[in-house]
């Protein structure tokens, strides 16, 4: 595995650090007035989530770890399991569905998700940044609402609630993006 400068590092970057896989989550270079510079990273544990802030200075070296992504189809979820089928080989594997955590709700059957390998075992699950919802519920237009960009709350058919522009109403697909859970267009 590459080995790279303490001054390299970026957020998403996955590291390997003190015996455990660790992505970067924020970076922030600090130069005090004196003394050497060095990178603050904030660092989240892959396996069990906990978090670590990390002082790296220009000449640490750290160990850069690169992961496979394999496109792998979602078939089905079992006793919190999700069942992934590998698009090549169709062979069928389980996975925690803990990997999701708050995205959970946006997996939809059929869905074509991005894992993460590292050797044999499965890291992260990454959703399309977009897919496309069915608005279940929200409150009326309000006359006169409209002069401001002012948005109303609504709950989706996964029961994801978000806010949506006024001009959205119940039983209409939206896009949504699975990261901020924004609205982002009509679909």
């Amino acid at each position: 595995m590459p080995k790279i400068n303490g001054n390299e590092i970026r957020p998403g970057n996955v590291l390997e650090h003190d015996g455990g896989l660790w992505v970067a989550v924020k970076v922030n270079h600090v130069k005090p007035g004196k003394g050497g510079a060095f990178a603050q990273v904030e660092m989240k544990n892959l396996r069990n989530g906990s978090k670590l802030n990390e002082r790296f200075r220009s000449e640490d070296k750290v160990e850069r770890v690169r992961l496979e992504q394999k496109d792998q189809q979602f078939l089905y979820e079992t006793d919190g399991m999700l069942v992934v089928m590998d698009m090549e080989s169709f062979e069928q594997i389980e996975l925690s569905a803990d990997l999701l955590g708050e995205r959970r709700p946006f997996l939809q059957d059929g869905m074509t998700v991005t894992i993460e390998y590292y050797g044999e075992e499965a890291l992260n699950i990454a959703l399309p940044q977009k897919v496309t919802c069915k608005v279940v519920e929200t409150e009326p237009v309000v006359k006169g609402q409209t002069a401001a960009n002012s948005y109303k709350p609504a709950i989706l058919d996964n029961g994801v609630r978000i806010t949506v522009p006024p001009f959205v109403g119940p039983d209409e697909d939206i896009i949504v993006n699975t990261e901020t859970f924004e609205y982002s267009e009509r679909a």
